[in-house]
């Protein structure tokens, strides 16, 4: 018999992308199995050493251990064992290595804003923020008033919100802290901060905040910034279910205050806004491979855009920057950025230290699936949705956000907590992208979930809102960021997000709570 001619070898950029010149890895555009061969652009063959799922990491030329691997020009490790040419390289033979943790920072000059005319529909409020909904919050000061915030907010079902069409829900924040903290603790600290700036959210017409009575974080400390006039707004200052005689009666209260609430906050009406009004909290959650390649790139286009325009993006989750954090420093507005940056992250160390755990532990099990490896690999593409634009501000966890163009504020990388502190701080827009699939969203702002990929898009429709895979097919970085900005100003304008098709969405708004519970 005859025997059958080998198969010729893929062309190299339909089987994998080089993210940068100097990279000795490609990722796999598609899983290849082990055997094939790739036709390199400067001629030659690369044959696949070992099976390399979608979205992980081909080795282009062999690597000595304890060498150096490039992606995106960036070291994302060092080589674990000897990395031969054609390689899958991952876990097995790539770790982080020691992380630097000498710090310097490069002032630039950030450019003036030159907006473009285009507008959302928004609420402008009295202090000249603006809105992206029109909320009334039922706010809980403790865990044990969280069962009577809900219970006030479900009443207000939208059959009896019908006579108040400009408002666009009452909704319940509940969380599980408040009590059975040091009264001079971090965790109070994050949690009075966020409580009191949600009543300043430009999202938020009115708010009710609800307490026990006995708990840690008593009614007064939530509202200290609020001048006498607005404590009316807010309900003369909050209920207290003791004081009021029990749950039930305290369930009455809070409607009626509602009740009287809710023309105030049926006045306001969207109107057009231009979009230095948007502040939006850059979130990324269940990365990928492709993150880094495709949606945070993209979503770092819409940062540079916002930046023109004179709005605000706000980068976060500073434990998934570690390694990344070069890349803001060589451009921040001032020294004093500069410094407050690095002295975030040296927090960052000293707190892994206190509690026994490693920078390093991250990546998460499904990061990895998807093809990150080391957390200096999933931090450069974290941090790619920051764009180019200049570091003009660093905050401390949920602290009130009042530069515009690209901002820092230092959270956790857990997702919900993060968002928190970000929308606490007066975020009315996420833009969060995803390469595993989240459901997350919030109950205060719209979340516009972007995947990574064509594959999740297709296999979670019901949960993403744009899909960047587009990318990976062809289509163009400028349309990809035209169609995506339209998608943000459409939410803005209150047309509803994928997550808000699942109110309410009570169990995602986590303060964080760094010290423990006694």
């Amino acid at each position: 018999m005859k025997a059958e001619a080998p198969m010729p070898p893929l062309p190299f950029d339909q089987a994998a992308i080089l993210l940068h010149p100097a990279d000795d890895v490609a990722i796999a555009r598609a899983d290849l199995p082990a055997g094939a061969r790739l036709s390199l652009p400067g001629g030659g063959e690369l044959a696949v050493q070992a099976a390399i799922p979608a979205g992980h990491k081909l080795a282009l030329r062999r690597l000595a251990p304890g060498q150096g691997v490039l992606r995106y020009g960036q070291r994302i490790g060092l080589a674990a064992a000897e990395i031969a040419p054609g390689d899958w390289v991952h876990t097995h033979n790539l770790e982080a290595g020691p992380i630097a943790r000498e710090y310097a920072w490069q002032v630039v000059e950030a450019p003036a804003p030159r907006p473009s005319g285009r507008t959302f529909l928004g609420y402008r409020r009295a202090d000249g923020r603006a809105g992206t909904r029109n909320y009334v919050a039922v706010i809980s000061t403790v865990n044990c008033a969280a069962a009577v915030a809900s219970r006030i907010a479900a009443h207000f079902t939208p059959a009896r919100l019908a006579a108040y069409p400009n408002v666009d829900g009452v909704v319940a924040v509940t969380h599980s802290a408040g009590c059975s903290v040091a009264p001079d603790s971090l965790s109070l600290a994050y949690l009075r901060r966020a409580l009191s700036n949600l009543g300043h959210h430009p999202n938020i017409a009115a708010a009710l905040y609800v307490g026990l009575g006995c708990e840690v974080n008593q009614l007064d400390g939530c509202l200290p910034s609020f001048s006498p006039e607005e404590i009316e707004r807010l309900a003369g200052g909050g209920l207290s279910i003791q004081e009021q005689g029990g749950f039930q009666r305290t369930v009455q209260a809070g409607i009626r205050a509602v009740e009287a609430a809710l023309p105030r906050a049926n006045a306001c009406r969207r109107e057009p806004i231009p979009l230095a009004g948007l502040c939006v909290a850059l979130q990324c959650g269940g990365s990928d491979g492709w993150s880094g390649v495709t949606a945070n790139p993209l979503a770092g286009r819409i940062t540079d855009f916002l930046a023109r325009e004179g709005g605000a993006a706000v980068l976060a989750e500073t434990p998934e920057i570690f390694g990344a954090e070069q890349l803001l420093l060589n451009r921040v507005t001032s020294g004093a950025v500069g410094r407050r940056l690095a002295e975030r992250f040296t927090w960052w160390v000293e707190h892994a230290r206190r509690h026994n755990f490693s920078i390093d532990n991250n990546p998460t099990p499904g990061n990895k699936r998807g093809g990150l490896t080391t957390i200096l690999e999933k931090s450069l593409g974290a941090a790619a949705k920051g764009g180019t634009s200049p570091l003009a501000a660093v905050y401390e966890y949920a602290e009130r956000v009042n530069a515009p163009g690209l901002s820092f504020m230092d959270t956790p990388g857990n997702d919900p907590v993060s968002v928190t502190g970000q929308v606490a701080g007066g975020c009315n827009l996420i833009l969060f992208t995803t390469g595993r699939g989240t459901v997350f969203g919030s109950p205060l702002a719209p979340c516009i979930k972007v995947s990574s990929n064509s594959a999740l898009a297709a296999s979670m429709p019901e949960d993403i809102d744009f899909d960047a895979g587009r990318l990976l097919s062809g289509q163009t970085w400028e349309q990809a960021e035209a169609e995506l900005l339209d998608a943000l100003v459409a939410a803005a304008s209150g047309r509803r997000t994928a997550s808000e098709a699942h109110l309410p969405r009570e169990g995602e708004f986590a303060p964080w709570q760094p010290d423990p519970v006694l």
